[in-house]
């Protein structure tokens, strides 16, 4: 048992390198941002503070979220999100840097590079979901309102990724005298396709479920 469990924390931690390889690539595309990154990537354009450090400031609150909304279901091994906060954030500043050269000029060019990371963000949330160890924080907190509201996981995650993509876009008008930086047509792109490919993964990663379990 306890060798599967290695075996999935590892897993979970490439799927979230993965993840943040996914969302930077989007984020250089320079068509937007990935919806749940959206206003820390706003935020990171006006502050001098990294998109990985706002990133894991926005996941911490959304474990205090859930735990405000929770309570006494809040379980213990959900504290595991803020590690993990913390690591998605040093991957996302990582690879931030890796990609930092990467501008594409032509608009086809940034379309292909957003079809890219919309495709690696999916293969990322994949093998999170395989995993089965812990959520991101955007996710679990998705599965908190799920549970006491009742609604559909599926419902909840449309709201709430449309409700940061317009927070994101009113803190940019105020942010930048009245224009709208950081959310575009890539950013609706992103939330549009990124479960499609995710589902995509699904299908033919199903024999890593077989490895976990041997």
């Amino acid at each position: 048992m306890n060798k599967e469990i290695t075996k999935r924390y590892i897993l979970f931690i490439i799927g979230l390198f993965i993840n943040a390889v996914g969302i930077c690539l989007i984020i250089k595309a320079d068509l937007g941002s990935s919806p749940i990154s959206s206003l820390p990537y706003t935020l990171s354009l006006k502050y001098p503070v990294s998109l990985g450090t706002l990133t894991t400031f926005l996941n911490i609150l959304l474990i205090i979220g859930q735990k405000l909304m929770l309570r006494k279901e809040f379980r213990k091994r959900e504290l595991l999100q803020l590690p993990v906060s913390l690591i998605f954030g040093i991957f996302v500043d990582l690879c931030m840097i890796i990609f930092a050269t990467l501008s594409p000029q032509l608009y086809i060019s940034k379309l292909i590079l957003l079809t890219l990371g919309c495709a690696i963000l999916g293969l990322g949330v994949s093998i999170e979901v395989m995993a089965d160890v812990v959520m991101l924080s955007g996710e679990a907190f998705v599965k908190a309102i799920a549970m006491k509201s009742g609604k559909e996981f599926g419902i909840i995650k449309v709201f709430f990724d449309s409700t940061l993509m317009i927070l994101a876009c009113v803190t940019s008008i105020i942010l930048f005298l009245g224009g709208i930086v950081g959310v575009r047509e890539g950013t609706v792109i992103a939330a549009l396709t990124v479960g499609i490919f995710a589902r995509f993964f699904n299908k033919r990663l199903a024999f890593i479920g077989n490895y976990l379990c041997n």
